[in-house]
């Protein structure tokens, strides 16, 4: 599979049924070989004009249950322990 065919999957989390958006990027264990985890963005903006954007949502891939032909199921029981790890790091 192309990084770019996974991009355009949509991604649910099959706790609550939300779609957290698409995945724009992949965090990479470049020792091991491997996809550590997938970021989705957080906009909360409308049609992406107005309003200030979020923080990304990273997602271990422990977290993923199933990669669909068009969507990404996730397991997230708190999606808030999931935004803003890299900001939390920064301000320790």
């Amino acid at each position: 599979m192309k990084i770019s065919d996974f991009q355009t999957k949509d991604v649910i989390n099959i706790v609550d049924g939300r779609k957290l958006g698409q995945i724009s990027d992949l965090e990479l264990d470049l020792r091991q070989g491997r996809i550590d985890s997938i970021v989705v963005p957080n906009y909360t903006k409308f049609f992406g004009l107005f309003g200030g954007g979020g923080t990304d949502m990273v997602i271990p891939w422990r977290n993923i249950v199933k990669i669909g032909t068009d969507v990404v199921l996730v397991r997230i029981d708190d999606a808030k322990a999931y935004r803003g790890d890299e900001e939390e790091k920064e301000a320790r």
